[in-house]
């Protein structure tokens, strides 16, 4: 089937029914929403001085799984690029008044050791002349965007949940990942994705979205909130004012957003709208918006989009955090001491990750001493960076328990709740001759290939094993053939070979694209007369490149979570109950859809 469209039309099609609620009256304030400092945050601000006022801004990354004794390679890593060997010097030298978690960056090893490197986070802040606890970020998105592993609690990403559409799944995520990310000392979450991907070229934003209807990703965008903050864990929507139509990666080059501003107002803004009143923090995009903002400065440094329109048309008064300082598009246009100094004036409160924070640091320290910027205003922003410490209780409970650690996060009711939640986000796009269930008794043996994509952190993978695995815990015969997401012509041709007598092949693909080899391969398998159950692991228009397969089923991530759901459901263990959140258009003609929004098939019984 094909619906005759035009890409425009795809866009407002996605909003029009939809924007006019979403636009409306915005949700009531949380009860515990930002409200104005007190006057003991005033006093204690009075106390600080200037070098510790302008730290209060900063964000960044630190190496090392301690505050105080790293490896040598983390010290290394910290001298090159920070100029102090751990954790608690940098919060020493520069009184910075955040850290930002990274798998990379060796922080998050396992939960007790997290826990411990947050209480020695908070030791080295609360040891300096002016005493402040330091509010402790991560990206924990869930799906294919993850900091913290197993054995913490891993959902299904947002689109999945687009797919999954209840507003109370999305709330439980909030409040179980809440949970345990604030049992580790972290408490503040750079999370949900509240972008609207209405382009499915877009190479950044993709399935971190809920989905292509404006209304729907306000709704989901909102429960997700809720249930982070019911947990005690600031949440922050991004990236403000909207990066879901781009097909630019704003880490290495800098998006334009051609979108009208009424355009705007239908399909980006909802989601932002939905949450403004009781959100504790917002993201910037390092985006061009020429039709809410004519100079083309990124987003992230715009006076009329941060504080003319978050601010005084939405209302909006917690923290406004930049995106990562260290990414190509807002560096593009100005020098790295210079940004930070221009996302103050734009109305940014926090500034996240600058890729040299000296640079950044003095530049804002410059700024101060020459009148560029006020005091009064760097006391905006620290007063509403503490507040939100304060609201999240760093200043009555800065510290975390491993008992804690222990008691929350990876529990069975938490692994329990997340199964759940997954099993009701597969979609089913195609079926022919009812091929699935499948049944131990007709699909015994059962080859699964594909490509075996690095695993999202802290999941088991790859993909093929986890597969194959959760096909024989079920009761079928499973061997697992990785073929990568470039498969060669040998490749193709031993997954051929290794096909012949088996039952049925699963067979997995990312990002494929038109004619490409992994089209190639699973036309080939389609070829050789064994059933082909097609599993798109990631993007879900892959589909509309493919031939050959019999059934066809979208997962929206390679998480062991998700993989081990959409087995469920190829064995009649769950019904398919996701329904696509994006339209997915034809590979022959993108003008016209293949399948729309909603579209998801279930089993007949």
């Amino acid at each position: 089937m094909s619906y005759r469209t035009s890409r425009r039309t795809l866009l407002t099609t996605a909003a029009a029914t939809a924007a006019t609620a979403a636009v409306g009256p915005a949700l009531p304030a949380y009860a515990d929403a930002p409200r104005a400092p007190s006057a003991r945050l005033r006093r204690l601000v009075s106390r600080m001085s200037l070098a510790e006022k302008v730290g209060q801004l900063f964000v960044t990354r630190v190496y090392g799984h301690s505050a105080t004794a790293p490896d040598q390679a983390d010290i290394d890593a910290n001298l090159s690029e920070l100029g102090v060997r751990t954790a608690a010097e940098l919060i020493a030298r520069y009184h910075v008044g955040g850290i930002i978690y990274f798998t990379w960056a060796h922080n998050t090893r396992d939960p007790h050791q997290i826990a411990g490197l947050s209480n020695g986070i908070q030791r080295a802040g609360l040891s300096q002349p002016t005493p402040v606890p330091l509010l402790i970020a991560t990206d924990q998105e869930h799906g294919i965007v993850c900091r913290v592993g197993r054995p913490a609690t891993l959902f299904p990403g947002a689109m999945a949940l687009g797919a999954g559409g209840s507003a109370r799944d999305a709330r439980t995520l909030g409040r179980v990942a809440g949970a345990e990310l604030r049992a580790l000392g972290i408490r503040q979450n750079y999370s949900p994705d509240a972008d609207v991907n209405v382009n499915p070229a877009n190479p950044v934003i993709g399935v971190r979205s809920f989905g292509a209807d404006p209304a729907a990703v306000a709704r989901l965008a909102a429960a997700e909130v809720r249930g982070y903050q019911e947990a005690g864990v600031a949440a922050t929507a991004k990236h403000f004012p909207g990066h879901g139509d781009t097909t630019v990666d704003s880490h290495t080059g800098i998006p334009v957003i051609t979108h009208t501003r009424r355009q705007w107002e239908e399909l980006d803004a909802p989601p932002f709208r939905a949450v403004a009143a009781g959100i504790d923090s917002i993201m910037t995009a390092h985006i061009q918006f020429p039709a809410l903002d004519a100079t083309n400065d990124p987003a992230t440094l715009s006076h009329p989009i941060l504080t003319g329109i978050l601010r005084e048309e939405l209302g909006y008064r917690g923290v406004i955090v930049t995106d990562s300082l260290g990414m190509q598009g807002v560096r593009d246009k100005y020098g790295d001491d210079r940004v930070p100094v221009l996302a103050l004036k734009a109305g940014a409160d926090q500034l996240l990750n600058p890729p040299d924070l000296a640079v950044a640091w003095n530049g804002v320290m410059a700024a101060v001493t020459s009148g560029e910027i006020s005091e009064a205003r760097l006391d905006e922003s620290i007063l509403r960076v503490l507040e939100l410490k304060e609201r999240r209780g760093l200043f009555s409970h800065p510290y975390v328990s491993h008992d804690a650690v222990d008691r929350v996060v990876g529990t069975r009711p938490h692994l329990a709740a997340a199964d759940a939640v997954a099993e009701r986000t597969t979609t089913l796009l195609a079926n022919t001759g009812e091929l699935l269930p499948l049944s131990r008794r007709g699909h015994r043996d059962v080859l699964v290939v594909g490509p075996d994509p690095a695993s999202p952190s802290g999941t088991t993978g790859p993909p093929t094993t986890v597969l194959a695995g959760a096909l024989a815990e079920l009761g079928f015969r499973a061997s697992a053939l990785p073929t990568g997401t470039l498969p060669s012509q040998a490749q193709i041709d031993a997954a051929v070979a290794a096909a012949r007598g088996k039952d049925v092949v699963v067979v997995g693909t990312y990002n494929a694209g038109p004619g490409g080899a992994q089209a190639r391969l699973v036309a080939a398998l389609g070829a050789s007369g064994v059933p082909v159950v097609h599993l798109a692991i990631r993007n879900p228009y892959d589909i509309a490149h493919l031939s050959g397969y019999t059934a066809s089923l979208a997962t929206y991530s390679w998480t062991d979570v998700e993989l081990r759901a959409a087995v469920r459901v190829m064995a009649g263990r769950a019904e398919p109950v996701g329904r696509l959140p994006v339209a997915v258009p034809r590979g022959d003609d993108p003008a016209r859809v293949l399948y729309p929004i909603g579209y998801g098939l279930s089993y007949r019984r």
